[in-house]
């Protein structure tokens, strides 16, 4: 059985989506939905797609559709989650879920009551250079003490990861922190416990802070510290340290070295080394399957109450 999706969100992550179900055997894209109708319709030409809208509700009356991917700002995840459920509709949200607790709670009790598969886009959990981590981990070789992460990056002006013009303004705790605070509990495999935030000075135009300090621990008592910038020229993107009893390792986005700087080959760790496409398996598989995927709404929930409460310690 194919499973016929829709695809809301047709910037930089969107066409990240697309090309990753390329890959997928039995999955079809029949609608993209998009701000601006003409650059929408030019990526549907691209990927062979005929439906095009620039309003959510018209593809969710597909009588077709069985699922949506929502690639779209961050202001709207939640709202647009919550209105495909409601659609019958199985979702897969764009990290984040939310960037208000509350919003969150909504959309994880709507999933509870509608049965659906509700996925949040925690793309980390599914890079294989953290799943290679996470498999010592589960075996009992390995065990966190200390994970040190720094998410950097050079925005001075409001653009996506394509270096086009952004229409909403990305967010240092809501979404990039998000990465890191899930990841966090899910390789301690251990509860957040504690939680601290300092923030820098906010941008006059944009009304964001550029700089944010994060602390976190478990309840089995490993360590976190974040490091996060909009205002650093390079090197560009996430980077793991992962400190534990049995060795050192450095995740560098899919690539994994030792303590050494050897490099670690995660080449075997999963059917791709694409971590948007292994997610996107994961979410189709879950419908399939009818089972709760890995990074279901109600699993990442946890990150976005500690994400609440150190919101609640910056000015």
């Amino acid at each position: 059985m194919t499973i016929h999706v829709a695809l809301a969100g047709a910037g930089a992550f969107g066409i990240k989506h697309l090309d990753a179900i390329k890959n997928i055997a039995d999955v079809k894209v029949i609608s993209v939905v998009g701000r601006e109708h003409g650059k929408t319709r030019e990526v549907a030409e691209k990927y062979g797609i005929a439906h095009v809208a620039t309003d959510l509700a018209e593809s969710l009356k597909l009588k077709e559709l069985d699922a949506v991917i929502l690639a779209t700002p961050t202001q709207m995840h939640a709202a647009q989650s919550i209105a495909c459920l409601e659609a019958g509709k199985h979702v897969q949200v764009e990290i984040p879920l939310c960037d208000k607790l509350a919003d969150g709670q909504a959309v994880v009790a709507l999933q509870k009551r509608t049965g659906k598969v509700a996925m949040c886009g925690h793309t980390r959990r599914f890079n294989p250079s953290h799943q290679w981590v996470r498999k010592r981990i589960v075996a009992g070789e390995f065990n966190i003490q200390q994970m040190d992460v720094q998410t950097y990056f050079f925005r001075r002006t409001n653009m996506n990861a394509l270096g086009q013009a952004r229409s909403w303004t990305d967010h240092l705790l809501w979404h990039h922190a998000a990465h890191t605070v899930d990841l966090f509990a899910y390789q301690a495999r251990s509860p957040i416990v504690k939680a601290n935030a300092v923030q820098g000075p906010i941008h006059p135009v944009l009304g964001i802070a550029m700089d944010m300090s994060i602390q976190l621990k478990s309840a089995n008592g490993a360590i976190c510290t974040l490091s996060l910038s909009f205002n650093n020229e390079g090197p560009l993107g996430t980077f793991f340290r992962y400190i534990g009893d049995s060795g050192t390792y450095i995740a560098r986005y899919d690539d994994l070295f030792n303590g050494k700087e050897e490099k670690i080959d995660v080449s075997k760790v999963d059917v791709s080394t694409n971590g948007i496409e292994l997610q996107d398996r994961e979410f189709f598989a879950a419908i399939r399957e009818g089972r709760e995927p890995n990074a279901s709404v109600a699993q990442v929930l946890p990150c976005y109450e500690v994400l609440h409460r150190l919101e609640q310690q910056l000015p």
